[in-house]
């Protein structure tokens, strides 16, 4: 199901396919969707023609990959290059792999693309992919309505005034569904323009030198919350995420040993995520430094586990004990050949070198249990939960416990017959 104020944020598509019957086909789809403004073309010189003649470009485009003249990757680089950058729903009769490929080079370019859909199109197939647009609405309109830029002033401000504050998202057990451990990520909470994403403000602090302050600071709210909870019996593992170039800081372990002593925690309950990209250049005091925090105990994880391509040999050179799988390798691999063989790899040689697995970005029961069916241990994403402050935790975990049915495997046959 589409949600109701879906008119809101779409209020005109562009439909581009040189097959009339499929274009009228994709036209009606999106009617009973709700959008009723929708322009036609029948390749891609007309669309670029059309498009010319709008003021503003429709808020959704639908584009055949392929088709006579110009194809359809010809017009998204076109677009591209004329600075046109509006969602977009690539489709094809072909192998998902094509499709797939398509997707990543959209995403490259830095546009915005909702999904790549094989042919014949249907209603739960857009219908999904503009789920992906709503969900993305907020982000959109909160960066839109951003106002002014900040200044590296501003951030030191809101670090030293306890304005960026930790959100928690849940880690639960795959097979069991039961609460293991939350991410803390930073959100800025500023006083006049409400909540700053982390992408807003983390590359300022890095650039800046903020960032070890920043990270020091999440740290021992991260850890005062951890000592909270597990007063009141739950206790489950926090993990933060760690700049690299922290990694580099002399005094960075002993800051955070005396957070540990200080909330009198156990470096076993904290998990340090580490980008794979982060030691690429395999400085001599990077990993030192994550050896020497192996060795007071912390958890390490290798985050974003995929994306770079350094990823094995980091797993050889450093003793994580975590890895987690980055969300494009996860959401939609049910549907995905080629995303179930590459998450069913890594999930393999992770047991394999006996890490823990976490896979990221889950947002449907059928990845859910595609996870469950590969053995994955912990997972993450909206299906569980997003991120929230430290006191919805507790009301969320109440209504997760009622789904814990729901999010477990269904009982083989045999079991419902009583044989072994």
């Amino acid at each position: 199901m589409v949600p109701e104020n879906l008119s809101d944020l779409i209020e005109s598509a562009l439909v581009v396919d040189d097959s009339a019957l499929q274009r009228q086909h994709t036209v009606g789809l999106l009617r009973e969707l709700g959008i009723d403004l929708i322009y036609e073309a029948g390749n891609g010189n007309e669309a670029l023609d059309l498009l010319g003649l709008l003021k503003l470009p429709p808020g959704l485009a639908v584009i055949d990959l392929e088709m006579p003249g110009m194809d359809g990757i010809e017009l998204i680089q076109h677009l591209q290059a004329k600075g046109v950058n509006m969602p977009l729903i690539v489709a094809s009769s072909r192998e998902a792999s094509l499709l797939l490929s398509v997707e990543n080079m959209i995403q490259t370019l830095g546009m915005h693309v909702l999904g790549a859909l094989q042919k014949p199109l249907d209603n739960g197939k857009i219908a999904s992919a503009l789920r992906a647009f709503t969900r993305a609405g907020n982000v959109v309109r909160q960066k839109a309505d951003a106002g002014p830029s900040m200044c590296e002033a501003d951030l030191a401000a809101a670090i030293a005034n306890g304005e960026i504050i930790p959100y928690y998202q849940p880690k639960v057990d795959v097979q069991t569904g039961i609460l293991k451990g939350v991410e803390a990520l930073a959100r800025w909470k500023h006083p006049e323009r409400g909540m700053i994403p982390p992408d807003r403000f983390i590359p300022m602090a890095e650039s800046s030198g903020l960032i070890h302050d920043l990270t020091i600071r999440m740290m021992d709210q991260a850890m005062a919350q951890a000592a909270i909870w597990y007063s009141r019996g739950l206790t489950i593992k926090v993990a933060v995420n760690l700049s690299p170039l922290s990694l580099e800081q002399p005094d960075f372990l002993q800051r955070i040993l005396a957070l540990v002593d200080r909330y009198e925690l156990s470096a076993e309950r904290i998990v340090l995520e580490i980008t794979e990209g982060s030691v690429v250049a395999n400085k001599g005091n990077s990993l030192g430094m994550l050896s020497r925090l192996r060795l007071k105990g912390f958890g390490l994880s290798i985050d974003d586990y995929g994306t770079g391509f350094s990823s094995m040999q980091q797993l050889a050179r450093i003793p994580f004990t975590e890895l987690k799988i980055d969300r494009s390798f996860v959401d939609g691999a049910h549907e995905r050949k080629n995303l179930r063989v590459i998450l069913q790899s890594a999930l393999d040689m992770a047991k394999r070198l006996e890490l823990v697995t976490v896979a990221e970005g889950i947002e449907t029961m059928e990845d859910w249990r595609l996870l469950q069916s590969f053995g994955c241990n912990l997972g993450q994403g909206y299906l569980i939960a997003k991120p929230m402050p430290a006191n919805e935790l507790p009301l969320w975990l109440k209504g997760h416990h009622r789904r814990l049915p729901e999010l477990r495997p269904a009982p083989r046959s045999d079991e419902h017959n009583g044989t072994t």
